[in-house]
């Protein structure tokens, strides 16, 4: 395993677990370590900018989606300053998956996302 999979598997993991805070401090803290300060989010529902926005989005999830966690589908894949991967959002009570997809992000030059383009693959009926 090279250095430049680390760098975007940690992206990835610190981009994980931003998503699965539920906290407002915990949130905070989270997208801090991993966006820049102005980074940005952008998927077919939300296009963002700054923590604070990114930090919205995150908790709007979790109210539509209360007890439910993000969980990667398959390896990250990264390039120079870019990374993608897989995502399902898991209901921990029944194990089931409504909504799926796939982002790709890109880092500066210390690991930190600048920009997430994401794409939704599966989407519970009448959302």
């Amino acid at each position: 395993m090279s250095a430049h999979t680390n760098r975007y598997e940690s992206a990835a993991a610190r981009y994980f677990e931003a998503w699965n805070a539920t906290e407002p401090a915990a949130v905070e803290k989270a997208v801090a370590a991993a966006w820049t300060a102005d980074g940005g989010y952008t998927d077919p529902l939300a296009e963002v900018r700054g923590h604070a926005g990114i930090a919205a989005v995150i908790a709007a999830v979790h109210e539509q989606f209360p007890g439910f966690v993000f969980r990667p589908l398959g390896a990250v894949d990264g390039h120079h300053d870019t990374a993608r991967f897989g995502w399902e959002l898991v209901d921990e009570a029944d194990g089931s998956a409504p909504v799926a997809g796939f982002d790709v992000v890109t880092l500066d030059e210390e690991g930190r996302i600048r920009q997430v383009l994401g794409f939704l693959d599966r989407v519970p009926a009448g959302a």
